[in-house]
């Protein structure tokens, strides 16, 4: 007996693709000038496929499609949009523009590109915890990403009530190396510790939650917004890692002002789109350095004269950091490799 060919993973992609199609209903309905009031103000509190909730502004949520011609749209965009005289199976409207985007959050994607999450955000609030892990690489990577497009990060500890002092001291030493560069450092627990200092930097701004799955976004997002009543999940045991409990982005607004994106988690977040030199100057305390190595196209790690290494050595950069920053040139050879050997392996 012949044995199947094992399907890639871009024919798995189309399969999974064609099957939604055929058991999503048709309510796409293309609508008639006739149909259709006068051009209206809109903001995109979330999206679904060709449709998009959009808070007009008297604050009522209207579900709409999308023209065609709108090549991208995500939670956060303003947008110029009609509603029709009447709804049809759900639909009210139609989303006709989108305004230009002040700042847009973007994360690469191997089959769609660069591919956008978010936007006109003011703050990109970084949460990470001992549970699934703390790991320092990857609120590095988040670091970068934030550096690139131009957003202001702001780092939170959540879970700390499950560290004891020990755990703590180590932690909160780790940690005391983003606020010497100056980056705003927070803390947060499960009992909601922490929350107001939070909610006082997300004030009168759109922030939005980023971190691995698990590490205790959704339930931050349930105590400071506890009408939401959002979906939590726990740690896998078999893996350690977070399971997904929210499956699109969906912008909710603070009462005295600001509001706040809660994103899908992301486990690992790459950074294969940037050159080296791009993911260098996003260390913001690489900075100064930069340039200043003996050779141009220095490689930052065994090469003679590098001022970033010399740095390090007489402390002005931090050592985790630096191994950090290293870490990211590695990973990202490794994918860059691996697409070399197989273009079917993402």
């Amino acid at each position: 007996m012949t044995k199947k060919k094992k399907l890639s993973k871009n024919q798995i992609r189309r399969v999974q693709s064609n099957h939604n199609k055929r058991l999503t209903p048709k309510n796409d309905k293309q609508w008639d000038e006739s149909e259709l009031g006068p051009q209206l103000e809109g903001l995109v509190v979330s999206r679904f496929g060709q449709h998009a909730d959009i808070e007009d502004q008297e604050g009522k949520v209207e579900r709409c499609t999308l023209r065609r011609s709108i090549r991208s749209l995500v939670t956060g965009d303003r947008v110029v949009w009609r509603a029709g005289k009447e709804s049809h199976q759900g639909i009210s409207g139609v989303i006709e523009a989108v305004h230009p985007r002040k700042t847009v959050l973007t994360r690469p994607d191997y089959y769609d590109g660069i591919k956008p999450i978010a936007a006109n955000i003011d703050h990109i609030i970084i949460v990470s915890s001992i549970a699934p892990e703390f790991s320092r690489n990857i609120i590095d990577r988040y670091l970068v990403a934030c550096e690139d497009i131009g957003i202001t990060p702001i780092i939170v500890l959540n879970k700390v009530d499950l560290l004891d002092d020990e755990s703590a001291k180590i932690i909160d030493k780790e940690l005391q190396s983003y606020r010497d560069i100056g980056y705003h450092v927070l803390y947060s627990s499960m009992h909601g510790t922490g929350l107001d200092a939070l909610k006082s930097v997300m004030k009168d701004k759109i922030n939005i939650f980023v971190g691995q799955s698990g590490v205790g976004k959704t339930s931050l997002l349930n105590m400071l917004l506890p009408e939401v009543e959002a979906v939590t999940g726990e740690i896998s045991e078999g893996s350690g890692l977070g399971k997904h409990t929210t499956t699109t982005a969906r912008l909710y607004h603070f009462s005295d002002g600001g509001d706040l994106i809660d994103s899908p988690g992301i486990r690992e977040f790459s950074l294969w789109h940037l050159e080296a030199e791009r993911i260098a100057s996003g260390f913001i305390e690489f900075r100064e350095y930069l340039g200043n190595c003996r050779f141009r196209d220095c490689k930052h790690q065994a090469d003679p004269g590098c001022a970033l290494v010399e740095a390090v050595e007489n402390g002005h950069i931090d050592n985790a950091r630096f191994k950090s920053f290293l870490r990211i040139l590695e990973t990202m050879d490794d994918a860059k490799n691996a697409r070399h050997r197989d273009p079917n392996v993402y």
